[in-house]
């Protein structure tokens, strides 16, 4: 196996893990290919490919052993150890964010929040995250190991902070806002707008 994985097979190992993650919340053990088909609408038969392609992992008739591919896709796509993530925002959509725990399950460290508003400043968001003053973010991301920062700030903040996290060194950014980012040409930048992606869904469903 080479260290890098194409983006097509990054894309649907991520795809794999997020149903192996829900199927053991569930209380299941084991899986087939063809159930792992059903839930991503990927081919059974490229699904063993791609599995197979890193060790045997399952056996004919019996299926997939959910713990043990687990842990085997988490170690391919470099997740079983920590990576360390930077919140920018606070407020409803920061504190869902922070809230939620499918961080956690990806091997995702939410490792500093930050928010300007001096009620949030120095309080403990569910899940247990300390927000921080927005005037430490340069020495915090330095200080915490922090190589991705995710944005829920309302649009018109959202460039000045998509600068400030490239300055102190931040290489991957996720914006929930709306703004369009104009960053440098090494910083990738992930937008996520729930409406844009349903309205998409809907285009393929009904053409």
């Amino acid at each position: 196996m080479t260290d890098r994985l194409t983006v097509g097979v990054a894309a649907r190992l991520s795809r794999y893990l997020q149903v192996l993650t829900q199927s053991k919340k569930m209380g299941k053990d084991r899986i087939s290919s063809q159930e792992l088909s059903d839930y991503t609408n990927i081919n059974a038969t490229q699904i063993r490919r791609d599995l197979s392609a890193f060790g045997k992992f399952g056996k004919r008739g019996v299926g997939y052993n959910i713990d043990s591919l687990l842990g085997e896709i988490r170690k391919i796509l470099r997740t079983q150890g920590q990576h360390n993530i930077a919140l920018i925002g606070a407020g409803r959509l920061g504190q869902a964010i922070a809230g939620s725990s499918i961080f956690a399950e990806h091997g995702i460290n939410i490792a500093a929040v930050f928010d300007t508003d001096p009620e949030k400043v120095g309080r403990n968001l569910d899940g247990g995250a300390h927000v921080e003053d927005y005037r430490r973010l340069s020495d915090i991301i330095r200080e915490r190991n922090i190589i991705v920062g995710v944005l829920a700030v309302p649009p018109s903040n959202a460039q000045q902070v998509a600068d400030d996290l490239v300055g102190a060194g931040v290489r991957i950014i996720f914006n929930y806002s709306e703004a369009l980012l104009d960053v440098p040409s090494d910083v990738t930048v992930h937008t996520s707008n729930p409406a844009v992606e349903l309205l998409h869904a809907l285009y393929f469903h009904l053409t």
